[in-house]
């Protein structure tokens, strides 16, 4: 298989622990980030923003076409759970949820979505959490916009977000 030599492929991912069991904590936290961001890196992303809580992740990354996002996102995780059990960082077994969400984007949008990312717990301690991107069910609402539209605004990239989000 050959490279494709120029791409601009950007990702905002979001899984949770299983069960959504509060297991990154302070001291965890720090490691299993760690473990997947050189995960990442090592498949040849390029990793913008990686944060969280407790009991979820979010990562903005470049990935590149030679992987299915299926594979490259289950590998990250799955390294790190592995790096995690063996280090026995956690009281109990550490497994992530199988499902996760994804989000594309252009580069244009990029800084909103890094900055979401690194305000992670400023965001969920205001309840300031934007509900769609926070979401890894089957959630299907997408957001459709001519590109005239496109605002670098944070408040009106959240309202369009925010819209999408219909329960």
């Amino acid at each position: 298989m050959c490279d494709i030599p120029y791409w601009q492929l950007f990702y905002h991912f979001v899984w949770s622990t299983k069960n959504r069991e509060p297991l990154l904590t302070p001291e965890v936290e720090p490691l299993v980030h760690g473990f997947l961001r050189a995960k990442a890196v090592g498949l040849g992303a390029t990793v913008f923003a990686l944060n969280g809580m407790a009991d979820h992740i979010h990562l903005v990354a470049m990935v590149p076409p030679r992987h299915a996002l299926a594979t490259f996102i289950g590998q990250v995780k799955g390294v790190a759970s592995a790096k995690t059990n063996k280090a026995d960082l956690t009281p109990t077994p550490f497994f992530w949820q199988e499902e996760y969400g994804v989000f594309s984007f252009d580069q244009k949008r990029l800084p909103n979505f890094v900055q979401y990312v690194e305000e992670q717990k400023q965001h969920h301690a205001h309840h300031a959490a934007i509900a769609v991107l926070e979401r890894t069910d089957e959630h299907t609402n997408m957001l459709h916009e001519s590109a005239a539209l496109y605002v670098l605004d944070d408040e009106a990239w959240r309202r369009d977000l925010d819209a999408l989000d219909i329960q």
